[in-house]
């Protein structure tokens, strides 16, 4: 018979193993066929100014790293944020045309996710929020829109992934942490998407976060491991690489790595 202690020992390595599965598993791009909806013919634009002022503020943009100053955010500014992300939810995105829909996803995503942190700060990483199986806030549903409850991973990967079908979306959706696309300085504006997207794509491939290349030794982003199902194969992956790349890379057994601290100035 196992003691308490010894118990509690086999399950706190169930649970850690469980957190470890949950890093190497990322989900799936997996349609929800209710927002596969549009307008072609609406000319509506969805006014992101409110967000664009907070990253204004509070974005501080560097040659390697773009960081947030969570703690500074002021009360009136937070009181901005749950505003802007009430006026998005309490429309219906499927009226939209197909590129103001993907700026309005993109936008609320990354704005959640700033809010989140807010609600939580001070906080070492994302990933130590969520219930207490969780590994990070992805699942829990935070808004509802339409009469529909999603939580960040619907947005992303029930969404985003599965209706535009584009790699680059991985570069434009922040996770609050130092090893991910930076977040944008710049809102997604709908008549700018694909300059938006190389641009973001170029600054993460670029950076050694995205793509580290020691003289042929090359550790890439983990994202390219999580979501190979979206970058192909080696090959492929490097072809998309070398798309954006200043210096060419090779690939042949690349190591993966990825920083979960938050994104912050301190």
């Amino acid at each position: 018979m196992f003691s308490f202690r010894q118990a509690l020992s086999v399950f706190a390595l169930l649970f850690l193993l469980s957190l470890s599965s949950a890093v190497t598993a990322a989900p799936k791009a997996d349609l929800w066929p209710y927002w596969q909806t549009s307008n072609p013919n609406s000319a509506t634009q969805v006014d992101h100014s409110a967000w664009q002022n907070l990253l204004n503020t509070y974005l501080l943009v560097a040659p390697e790293q773009t960081r947030f100053r969570y703690a500074a955010v002021s009360a009136k500014d937070k009181t901005s944020l749950n505003q802007y992300i009430a006026g998005l939810t309490s429309r219906d995105p499927r009226r939209l045309n197909r590129n103001e829909q993907f700026a309005y996803w993109v936008n609320l995503y990354n704005a959640l996710t700033v809010k989140v942190i807010l609600d939580h700060y001070p906080v070492s990483s994302i990933t130590k929020l969520g219930g207490l199986f969780s590994f990070g806030p992805w699942d829990d549903k935070l808004v509802t829109i339409d009469g529909k409850k999603l939580s960040l991973n619907d947005i992303e990967h029930r969404i985003l992934r599965p209706i535009w079908q584009d790699k680059r979306i991985h570069y434009v959706v922040n996770c609050a942490s130092l090893g991910c696309p930076d977040l944008l300085p710049e809102v997604m504006h709908a008549d700018r998407l694909n300059a938006q997207l190389d641009g973001a794509a170029r600054r993460f491939i670029n950076s050694p976060k995205g793509v580290d290349d020691q003289g042929g030794k090359v550790r890439l982003s983990s994202i390219y491991d999580w979501y190979q199902s979206d970058f192909g194969s080696l090959t492929d992956l490097q072809k998309h690489l070398n798309n954006y790349r200043k210096q060419p890379v090779t690939l042949t057994k690349p190591s993966y790595d990825y920083d979960w601290r938050l994104n912050e100035f301190r």
